[in-house]
């Protein structure tokens, strides 16, 4: 006697388990790429703040003999006012424009920031060389700016205040 194998193919239970495996396997790709873009856009803001650090350090050691001009908060308060019109800059015009052109590109590039920079040491030379040698001293820079909590996903820290991101840096120009 012959016996009909009745079960051929899928059940609807069968079906029903796979797509929600398959829909729970989804749901974790889709997590972790929500956190790869968070974590990329973070890595890309300390990028930010490192270019900006460079390219102060850079300004404050082409201005030989006006190394602690540069000493202060950042953005300035006249972000625009004043700087090199025509050329050839003077020196005091030239630190006004970096200082400027600093202010604004931090106000650009990084969300709700602030800097410092403090240059502390003494310029080398004497008489009418003062300021031609090399600065005798270190700066600290240190910029903030906030960004989302990559844990929580918004810009606020589990105090409830905004989570800030700090870059330190200690040179000698």
């Amino acid at each position: 006697m012959r016996f009909l194998n009745r079960s051929r193919g899928f059940t609807l239970l069968e079906v029903l388990i796979a797509v929600l495996v398959f829909s729970l396997g989804l749901l974790g790709v889709a997590g972790l790429m929500v956190l790869s873009v968070r974590a990329n856009h973070s890595a890309y803001l300390r990028t930010q703040a490192s270019f900006l650090a460079e390219s102060m350090a850079d300004r404050i050691r082409g201005s030989v003999g006006r190394t602690k001009d540069y000493n202060g908060d950042y953005p300035t308060s006249g972000a625009g006012a004043g700087g090199c019109k025509v050329a050839p800059c003077s020196p005091d015009e030239l630190v006004t424009r970096d200082q400027e052109v600093w202010s604004k590109q931090l106000t650009d590039f990084l969300p709700n920031s602030t800097a410092s920079i403090n240059c502390d040491g003494t310029q080398l030379g004497s008489g009418t060389q003062v300021g031609a040698a090399p600065f005798n001293g270190l700066c600290t820079m240190i910029i903030r700016w906030t960004e989302a909590d990559l844990s929580r996903g918004d810009s606020v820290s589990s105090q409830g205040e905004p989570a800030t991101q700090v870059f330190a840096w200690v040179f000698q120009p």
